[in-house]
């Protein structure tokens, strides 16, 4: 894995998952490489009361009941749709399901404006074509199509971000669960195995872009994933991925508890001050996600590691706060200014430490981007 510059969830966790397959003896819907409860297992991480012989990490960190519906949903005959505004862990969570179920995260449809049938049902390998004609060996089939003919986890990810056209084609295959190649004078339907099923994401922020009809949204079960706003599971989360930042990286760098304090606060008092706020021109572009906090503290040990000193300091890190949640000038860049003047300068006054630091380091960059 050490040459691949992302290993999918089967591949980095592959001892995890060959350890709780071997230790399994529990139901398994299908042809499912776990049970439901060891899925579970393997996406929250174990608990002292699982009574383990070892330790299986926490992978997702979010409210228990979301996960245990969404393998509820994949065990029965409908879609599982997970929608929630960007950055809450839905494209992930859907990777490490698909992994401890199929163990294959990879069959991935990507919706977009361009997407087109084609790209979830098959197409052609046009020299083939040419040479023989249509024929099974000529055709081309989409990820969604490889997941039926091996009943495995389909995923498509953005569902919202694709035509109406191209998401009407998901009805018959969730409803059906065939593909008709008419194309084809015999074997020209393809049959799902038991055990296919398709994880879709949505972000709840592009609603009206292209609604779900009603008939689409009768196949899923919908399970809508919140913005982590308890302080203590979002310092997991940011924990978890700075440690695995480290490692990717191979980085040696010290990153002082208290900056990662100074970071969760800041964010939690944009988000404040976005609720509170009256119009779009007085929020910030950013969604203020637990994914861009760990965008802001990447940004910012990346540049420690390779331009500053051998420990994160807090001029850094406001160096990379603004200079990644400053999308739109000057609006986003007064209200970070606004944010400074007004919050983080009296906290610098009253509570010292690295808030002075934060503080200058934040005027600096908005001066530079002005």
């Amino acid at each position: 894995m050490s040459d691949l510059l992302r290993a999918p969830a089967e591949l980095k966790y592959a001892d995890e998952l060959d350890w709780l397959e071997s230790i399994d003896d529990n139901p398994k819907p299908f042809a499912w490489r776990l049970s439901p409860k060891m899925v579970r297992l393997f996406v929250l991480g174990a608990e002292r009361a699982d009574g383990l012989d070892r330790e299986i990490s926490q992978k997702w960190f979010g409210d228990r009941s979301f996960v245990e519906r969404a393998i509820v949903t994949l065990a029965s005959d409908r879609g599982l749709l997970l929608i929630g505004d960007p950055g809450t862990g839905k494209s992930w969570l859907a990777e490490l399901l698909a992994a401890a179920i199929s163990r294959n995260s990879t069959l991935v449809v990507q919706g977009t404006a361009g997407t087109t049938e084609d790209h979830i049902k098959y197409s052609w390998n046009v020299s083939m074509v040419i040479a023989k004609g249509q024929s099974r060996e000529s055709m081309i089939p989409s990820p969604i199509m490889t997941a039926m003919e091996t009943g495995s986890i389909g995923r498509f990810e953005e569902l919202t971000r694709s035509t109406s056209d191209v998401q009407d084609a998901l009805i018959s295959i969730l409803s059906e669960k065939y593909i008709s190649v008419p194309e084809l004078d015999s074997d020209n339907i393809v049959f799902a195995k038991p055990g296919f099923s398709i994880i879709a994401t949505a972000n709840s922020r592009d609603r009206g872009v292209n609604d779900l009809s009603s008939a689409l949204k009768r196949r899923f079960n919908f399970v809508r994933i919140p913005v982590v706003t308890n302080k203590k599971s979002e310092t997991e989360i940011v924990r978890f991925r700075t440690e695995e930042l480290l490692r990717r990286h191979q980085i040696e760098l010290d990153v002082p508890p208290t900056l990662l304090d100074v970071l969760l606060r800041s964010f939690a008092d944009l988000r404040a001050s976005a609720a509170a706020a009256g119009s779009d021109d007085e929020k910030l572009e950013s969604a203020l996600s637990t994914a861009e906090q760990i965008g802001v503290l990447e940004d910012a040990i990346l540049h420690s590691n390779f331009f500053g000193e051998r420990a994160l300091t807090a001029r850094t890190l406001a160096s990379s706060f603004v200079g990644s949640l400053a999308r739109r000038e000057p609006e986003d860049l007064a209200i970070l200014n606004k944010y400074l003047h007004g919050v983080v300068e009296p906290r610098s006054k009253d509570e010292g430490g690295a808030w002075p630091d934060f503080l200058e380091g934040g005027r600096d960059a908005i001066a530079t981007l002005s």
